[in-house]
């Protein structure tokens, strides 16, 4: 490289928002030829977010060389960012001094995702190498389950007892040096310890100094127990508008905090997690090697296989009607798909209601019906666009009244499977996400083929 050169960063993201190629490229000449300031002089500035997104486009060997380069000058918290497949891999590979150190500075949470794959062994050796106050707080984040509350709180807060005042409580604040670096809300709790109320840090700068903290708390709209599973937590996140909210132990006794940034994190990976498992590829990433995707895809385009020849054995019971008339052979794929993608509408819909408990029992039966007076509706509307495309196409109105009646029937079955069995399987603790297409699916081949070529067999007297 030339000297004018050196001074020049390549824009690290593109106009569509991706990290650009020419950043990746620089990025990647300065590992290859061993350039540490060029690489340090490139990613310094980085967002950790966006370093993550760099690691991640890096081949595997590159990543660990990048690392190593970097050494102290690596931002830790990069780590948290990844995709759980890459991070998994690094965490394998770095020296147990750089894992020390990402969890020495990162938060209590992110501290123990980082640990959470690895086997007991390597998690006391590093653990050994963090000062004792972090350790214990790490160790108890991990004896939490994986979903809880508990694994996601922060133990950093701020709690004060109830018989303060509002400037006993703000000189507390100027004068502890052992506080969170950001926070939102103080607590206020008994002796016991346990929550009265919250008071956010906007009303207590407004509030005369003599006023009682307890004149202007304000009940929390909702406190977690360490136990609550994650999912349900940011359900309440999301329906009341939290910033934060208090995590208690099993006793009602304080001991961390949740905070919207991560509840993000959790909403973002649930999104992304049934909108994979629609398509049968939920523990995929776009970063997995390719014998990992193929064994990610290779059940369900299994399971596909086992439906695709059900909806074909259907077919081969009136294979003497369709030798009697090439034309069902061509209409009848167009039953079936309709009915296909009726169905997937229907389900996915039901899918997300389910997942935001949006659907239950009270108004289980009103959104039956609504999703069957739809499938009607548009079984009628497509039967009679079907149907004089059909007369047309052919020339036969025998024809054009079958597909008609055949593409009422499936997409009424295509409606009825599309909120029924996602439902089925939410009773039976299967998760609907996972199972729902692929049974949706057949249901709408093999009705759609049966009754289109069912109803030619009888109404026009073809068979075998």
């Amino acid at each position: 490289m030339t000297g004018s050169e050196t001074l020049h960063i390549p824009p690290v993201r593109d106009e569509d928002g991706a990290i650009s190629a020419e950043f990746l490229e620089a990025v990647e000449h300065a590992i290859d030829i061993g350039d540490i300031h060029e690489l340090k002089r490139l990613v310094h500035d980085l967002h950790e977010a966006d370093l993550a997104d760099v690691i991640e486009l890096l081949p595997p060997k590159q990543r660990i060389r990048l690392i190593d380069m970097l050494d102290r000058a690596f931002n830790v918290e990069a780590l948290t960012e990844l995709e759980e497949g890459v991070r998994d891999e690094l965490v394998e590979a770095l020296p147990i001094r750089v894992i020390a150190r990402a969890v020495r500075k990162l938060d209590t949470d992110d501290a123990a995702w980082l640990l959470a794959d690895l086997d007991e062994k390597e998690k006391r050796e590093i653990l050994s190498r963090v000062p004792k106050p972090e350790r214990v707080v790490v160790e108890r984040a991990l004896e939490y389950g994986e979903d809880t509350a508990g694994r996601y709180m922060q133990t950093d807060f701020v709690a004060v007892p109830e018989h303060w005042t509002v400037g006993e409580v703000i000189d507390y604040l100027r004068t502890e040096e052992d506080l969170p670096d950001e926070f939102f809300e103080i607590y206020v709790v008994d002796p016991r310890f346990h929550v009265l109320g919250t008071v956010t840090t906007a009303r207590l700068l407004r509030t005369p100094r003599e006023t009682p903290i307890t004149k202007i708390m304000e009940e929390p709209d909702a406190i977690f127990r360490v136990t609550d599973d994650i999912e349900d937590v940011a359900r309440q996140f999301e329906h009341y508008n939290l910033v934060s909210a208090p995590v208690v132990d099993e006793s009602g006794r304080l001991v961390g905090s949740l905070y919207i940034d991560d509840i993000v994190d959790v909403i973002e990976e649930e999104a992304e997690e049934d909108m994979l498992s629609l398509a049968g590829v939920r523990d995929e990433e776009i970063t997995s090697s390719v014998w990992e995707t193929t064994r990610s895809r290779f059940v369900w385009l299994l399971v596909n296989l086992g439906t695709a020849v059900l909806a074909s054995w259907v077919i081969s019971w009136f294979d003497a009607t369709i030798q009697q008339m090439v034309a069902l052979a061509v209409l009848m794929p167009i039953v079936a798909s309709m009915g296909g993608n009726a169905g997937t509408q229907t389900m996915t819909v039901a899918v997300r209601a389910l997942a935001t408990r949006e659907l239950g029992r009270a108004n289980m039966w009103r959104v039956i019906g609504r999703e069957l007076a739809v499938g009607l509706l548009n079984g009628l509307l497509f039967a009679i666009i079907m149907g004089v495309f059909a007369w047309w196409w052919f020339g036969m109105d025998d024809l054009g009244l079958i597909i008609a009646a055949a593409m009422v029937v499936n997409m009424i079955s295509a409606a009825l499977a599309g909120i029924l069995i996602p439902i089925v399987l939410d009773r039976l603790g299967i998760d609907p996400a996972v199972a729902s297409s692929i049974f949706v699916t057949t249901v709408t081949d093999v009705v759609g083929f049966f009754a289109f070529l069912g109803l030619a067999a009888w109404w026009l007297g073809l068979g075998g």
